[in-house]
């Protein structure tokens, strides 16, 4: 028993430190999950109404104290409306597992084997979707195109980006430097000031970076253009060396961090459209 008492008692020295070092984890992964999908507005406006609620408390303003507590419960119904979209964001990302899912980091290799497709597909003037799945699990998507389960490769991507090719208006899944399918279907972007120049390759990958925190590579068929589309933009027109620093600073930062690495493609440079 007294094995048990000292267990007992370590458990209780430990259990505040515990209790906050998990309530923050979660608090942090909560926050993560809101900056990713645009719901911050949402907690900044809920800050902002209850500091509001706060200075009338303090000042014991009951008119205002009164007005406030009237409106709040049809004010939250109305935020939920608004904001409805990326709640579901919230809401299916938390279904997917991202709070506790690993990074799938691809190798440098890996990347540069796509970077090198997509320049000879630019050239050529075919048009090309690349998904790079992060935390969220994207198995989903993978679903609606063509198992492959290849080994990831410049000449592979090539081909399934050939004219004609039964797979060549889809979107190519990669997962674990490995091409998990091909032939995809991503979803449309829900934004309405998106330029009436972008095609539906454009539309899907920026959908994609609205309901995921993938980061997926375009390349245009009309123009040739190599883009980039996560966090809910795209970057177009993008050059293939300003592709793969930015890839590796998204999808594998010890990379970027490393000492063979010395030249750094500032965000700056990239035009936003």
């Amino acid at each position: 028993m007294i094995w048990y008492q000292r267990i007992a008692e370590f458990y209780d020295a430990l259990r505040p430190a515990l209790d906050v070092a998990i309530l923050s984890f979660l608090l942090y992964k909560v926050y993560d999950l809101l900056v990713k999908t645009q719901a911050v507005q949402l907690v900044k406006g809920a800050g902002f109404l209850a500091l509001i609620y706060g200075v009338a408390y303090l000042f014991k303003l009951t008119t205002l104290q009164w007005l406030l507590s009237i409106l709040a419960p049809g004010l939250f119904v109305v935020i939920a409306i608004i904001f409805q979209p990326e709640l579901r964001k919230i809401i299916i990302r938390l279904g997917q597992g991202e709070l506790f899912s690993l990074d799938n980091k691809p190798r440098l290799g890996h990347l540069e084997a796509v970077v090198t497709a997509a320049e000879s597909l630019s050239q050529q003037r075919r048009g090309a979707l690349v998904v790079f799945p992060r935390k969220v699990n994207l198995r989903h998507i993978s679903d609606t195109g063509t198992r492959l389960n290849a080994e990831l490769s410049s000449s592979l991507i090539v081909t399934i980006f050939a004219f004609d090719g039964p797979l060549h208006d889809g979107a190519l899944v990669l997962h674990g430097g490995r091409v998990a399918a091909a032939g995809c279907l991503l979803p449309l972007s829900e934004q309405q000031d998106i330029q009436k120049s972008f095609g539906t390759r454009h539309r899907a990958a920026l959908g994609m970076s609205e309901q995921s925190d993938a980061v997926i590579l375009v390349v245009s068929e009309e123009t040739g253009a190599i883009s980039l589309a996560y966090e809910s933009k795209l970057y177009y027109d993008l050059s293939p060396l300003e592709v793969q620093h930015k890839l590796k600073e998204l999808l594998d930062r010890q990379i970027r961090g490393s000492r063979e690495e010395t030249v750094v493609v500032q965000a700056e440079t990239m035009k936003e459209r």
